[in-house]
């Protein structure tokens, strides 16, 4: 579904990515995992069209995005939701839902996945008048998710979707991530919980300092002792 290869990204004089290739398909849950300052974000932002590749390809069921503007690639169905939500705060929870689907024309599928987004989210649902700079963290998070998926997106990418969460509440963002997935959406993640984002990927990419040094099946790269060490906080 979505290929990159051989991407390179610099800003200014930081070469931010150095030749990173990843392979997404169809119907799989795949997680980016490193250190703060890897590259991971850059990753997205290039997808995205928000970074500027300065070599490299990024090819969408074929077709590439390299050069495409935001606003086309989201066209082609994928969405980001960002790290550290970005929702409108002085909008009410229904308003922020229904700019996710500001792109599309379908009023009935807008309101069956409004349905849908309210059965996956229902605090969401009681709190449809409120403002979405009122809501908790966890909240504004679960709109950001929910506003991401108005979107129709054939291809979800989340930046740090647990970061401030309560442990309770990261539980139920990935009860929700796999919910999602269940219902047809391929998903790319990045995650700083690198256990809990191995044990719901199909397969994982370990970034180092721009460079991909490791990837495997999440269930292998849980049990790799560099892995262990590096992400999980185990040691010998």
């Amino acid at each position: 579904m979505l290929n990159i290869k051989d991407l390179h990204v610099h800003y200014g004089g930081i070469h931010a990515l150095t030749g990173v290739s990843i392979d997404i398909p169809q119907n799989k849950i795949v997680t980016l995992i490193g250190a703060n300052g890897a590259g991971k974000s850059s990753t997205l932002k290039s997808i995205m069209g928000l970074a500027k590749a300065s070599n490299g390809s990024i090819k969408f069921n074929g077709e590439e995005l390299v050069g495409k503007p935001t606003t086309q690639i989201v066209t082609k169905g994928i969405v980001l939701v960002p790290e550290g939500r970005r929702i409108f705060p002085n909008m009410t929870v229904e308003e922020n839902l229904f700019l996710g689907a500001y792109t599309r024309r379908d009023k009935d599928g807008i309101n069956k996945d409004l349905k849908w987004v309210y059965e996956l989210f229902p605090r969401l649902k009681e709190r449809i008048w409120q403002k979405g700079g009122t809501l908790s963290g966890g909240e504004q998070q679960m709109l950001a998710v929910a506003r991401g998926l108005m979107t129709k997106p054939k291809l979800m990418m989340m930046d740090e979707p647990s970061l401030g969460l309560a442990p309770l509440i990261v539980k139920d963002i990935f009860s929700i991530i796999k919910e999602i997935h269940k219902n047809g959406v391929t998903i790319l993640l990045i995650e700083q919980n690198a256990k809990a984002a191995l044990e719901v990927a199909d397969y994982g990419y370990v970034l180092e300092t721009g460079a991909i040094v490791l990837e495997g099946p999440g269930k292998d790269l849980l049990s790799n002792d560099d892995v262990k060490k590096a992400y999980l906080g185990e040691h010998k």
